[in-house]
């Protein structure tokens, strides 16, 4: 697979993975392009892509949060046709090495939909088999009609981030509160 990582807007390259974006999450589960674009001047967001033989197959929104030392991945996906073929795997491992090699975190957070649904639980199950562990609390935003869940990973266990739920979403909910926020 061939990696890009950046860290400033890049139109073109946005472009090459908005269809993935777009098809994953759907328009009232997404930020707008304008949203984003704002993330990265604000220097909050780092675009991360993967592609096989030159195809766009995988794209993340992630973000640090510099009270944790913790990295935010706060969109994730996999070409449909992508899936299935431990593409995603892979993209999270390359994502893992760069947050504690390149960014220095000491683990990363990821929030996923509560509900029990089957595609909710499968999501929950990809993220455990990759190393994270679910936490017990639930979270329920006011602008978003779903409950959330807290997932970790942590890099070292000299050094861990929280396993409280409650704590992970001061994360989050910071990370948010910063991205939606008028210039």
């Amino acid at each position: 697979m061939e990696y890009k990582t950046t860290n400033e807007w890049d139109e073109k390259l946005w472009r090459e993975v908005e269809s993935i974006y777009n098809k994953a999450f759907g328009e009232q589960g997404r930020k707008t392009p304008a949203i984003i674009r704002r993330m990265f001047d604000r220097g909050m967001c780092t675009l991360h892509t993967a592609a096989v033989d030159r195809q766009m197959i995988a794209m993340a929104l992630t973000g640090i949060d510099k009270q944790e030392d913790a990295l935010l991945i706060d969109y994730i996906a996999v070409k449909e046709e992508a899936r299935g073929k431990g593409y995603g795997r892979i993209f999270l491992d390359h994502i893992r090495n760069w947050a504690e090699t390149a960014a220095h975190c000491r683990g990363i957070i990821v929030e996923v939909e509560a509900d029990p649904s089957p595609a909710n639980s499968g999501r929950i199950r990809f993220w455990e088999r990759c190393g994270f562990r679910l936490t017990d609390y639930v979270h329920r935003y006011i602008w978003v009609p779903e409950p959330y869940r807290a997932m970790y990973m942590n890099f070292s266990p000299d050094n861990p981030l929280p396993v409280d739920g409650e704590a992970l979403f001061r994360s989050i909910t910071r990370f948010h509160r910063k991205a939606y926020r008028k210039p």
